[in-house]
């Protein structure tokens, strides 16, 4: 791990020391873009970084940064070599440039950069030249930048860096070898722009997210990099007018550039990544019939209704269609609820399911509620509380009118066992893939229904994002697809399982034989 970096010290210790055209940077509130900082913080934290990027955002100034910071500290400190790895020979002479620039601002002792010639191995084991820069330290440790694939990767440890990796021949058997140097401390940062959905470094990113493979993933866009100060960085080192009409300008000027190609380019969207999100194949192979869909419906008005009357029916509906299945929940493992708010147009669909030891997720109840009033769902959520021996905490959709019931709930049930969550981009993109994982690896159980496998089959790649579509479809709006995601985060998060049985007052309202409430179960 490399050590803490204090950007303010860094600023004054480089104020004189940075060549003259860059001392302008300097006096800027930090000399790294806040994005370039963050993959810093990330490379000193996790020995697998991937990041995915726009193009010509300036990564490779704050890789390189990254690299002379880590070289260039001792042993004890958390230094190692720096082996980059880009895919021709002008790219690793642009980045051997930028560390000679970063290790004269720093340590201006460092050796010259040199070109080297580093000894490879090809298919056959015999050994083969390639040539390289590298530029050494006093610590001991050196960078050196190469093209190629190098196979000597075993033999050699420290921190690899793979560059514009989805354009490398054979990533996954690059990646096999410098993975072995994590095992002694060392660390790999993959960082690329996109290059088709099929590419092993999309496939790398999207195992990362749904949990198969320990790391972590950075996503920098163009908007965001635009947004963090790019065109200021470059306004200043370029002389271009700072103001809004240029800013604008370059910006349109660039996108008008990239063209047809500007997402994958600019947006971190892999081409041909719009379509389904899930495969009819792999959702139908995880659903049984041995788990069941329970569904009320309500008649407009019946919000008008008695409270007495509204109560005793969807007692009689909870009794009938929703509490026996409680008991197949497994008493020893913690359970959970996952929600998704409607009132009128959308339904509430509530998942109930738990974690087996072996990690796969059973969900032997789903419950949709539509056009139902508050209080009833609240009805709901506590007979269902109060049927789980064993809770293990819940997740529940804040957004919008949604977020009464959630504090509801928070209230009554603890704060510390159910979260209020606003449903957003980053939720997607943090929660969507570790559903994907399960359905695509057959470890979920879910009932077997039709409209429960279409709001799965909803969910599309939107700018990169797994996510929901505006449209409706027969009524619904993927509700029980936000439900089950719900439910698999609140049984991936560390809460404390928490059993008890409340006291609940006996029923004395008799029914009303004259209901006109439309009662469906699946």
């Amino acid at each position: 791990m490399t050590e803490t970096i204090d950007f303010d010290k860094l600023r004054e210790e480089t104020q004189q020391q940075l060549p003259e055209a860059l001392a302008d940077i300097v006096s800027l509130p930090d000399v790294l873009l806040p994005y370039q900082q963050e993959l810093m913080r990330t490379t000193a934290v996790y020995q697998l970084v991937v990041c995915e990027k726009s193009r010509r955002i300036g990564m490779t100034w704050g890789v390189g940064a990254d690299a002379v910071l880590t070289s260039a500290a001792g042993r004890s400190s958390g230094g190692m070599d720096t082996l980059y790895i880009g895919f021709n020979l002008d790219m690793a002479r642009e980045f051997i440039d930028v560390c000679a620039m970063w290790a004269r601002a720093f340590m201006p002792a460092a050796s010259a950069v040199e070109e080297t010639v580093f000894l490879d191995q090809d298919e056959n084991g015999d050994d083969k030249a390639i040539k390289a820069f590298r530029i050494t330290f006093a610590s001991g440790f050196e960078i050196m930048a190469l093209t190629s694939k190098p196979r000597s990767l075993r033999g050699r440890q420290g921190y690899v860096i793979f560059d514009e990796a989805a354009f490398h021949d054979q990533l996954d058997e690059m990646l096999k070898a410098a993975m072995a140097l994590t095992m002694w401390g060392g660390k790999v940062l993959v960082i690329s722009t996109h290059n088709g959905v099929e590419n092993p470094f999309n496939e790398l990113i999207q195992k990362i997210r749904e949990g198969q493979r320990d790391g972590a993933v950075l996503r920098v866009d163009f908007d965001q990099a635009v947004a963090e100060g790019l065109y200021e960085r470059i306004a200043l080192v370029k002389g271009l007018k700072d103001t809004a009409e240029a800013k604008a300008g370059w910006i349109e000027k660039t996108f008008g550039y990239y063209g047809e190609d500007a997402d994958e380019e600019l947006r971190c969207i892999p081409k041909a990544g719009s379509g389904v999100y899930l495969s009819r194949a792999a959702i139908e192979a995880c659903m049984t019939e041995a788990h069941v869909v329970a569904r009320l419906t309500c008649p407009p008005g019946f919000e008008l209704r008695p409270m007495a009357e509204r109560t005793k029916f969807v007692k009689d509906f909870l009794d009938e269609y929703v509490l026996p299945h409680l008991a197949r929940l497994d008493p020893r493992r913690p359970a959970g609820i996952g929600e998704d708010f409607g009132r009128t147009s959308d339904l509430t669909v509530i998942s109930v399911g738990f974690e087996r030891l072996d990690l796969s997720i059973v969900v032997p109840l789903i419950v949709e509620l539509k056009n139902c009033p508050l209080e009833q769902q609240r009805q709901v959520l506590r007979a269902i509380r109060a049927g789980i021996t064993l809770f293990g905490g819940a997740k529940f959709d804040a957004t919008g009118n949604g977020l009464g019931l959630a504090e509801d709930m928070q209230e009554e049930w603890g704060h510390e066992l159910v979260e209020a969550v606003k449903i957003s981009t980053g939720w997607y993109l943090e929660n969507m893939p570790t559903m994907k994982g399960h359905i695509d690896d057959q470890t979920i159980e879910l009932p077997q229904d039709a409209l429960i496998r279409d709001d799965l089959r909803s969910l599309r790649l939107v700018r990169g994002v797994p996510s929901i579509p505006d449209t409706r479809n027969k009524g619904r709006h993927g509700d029980a697809a936000v439900s089950l995601a719900m439910l698999i985060a609140a049984l991936k998060t560390d809460y404390q399982p928490f059993a008890y049985r409340p006291v609940t007052r006996p029923a004395t309202v008799a029914a009303d034989d004259d209901r006109q409430i439309k009662v469906t179960a699946g």
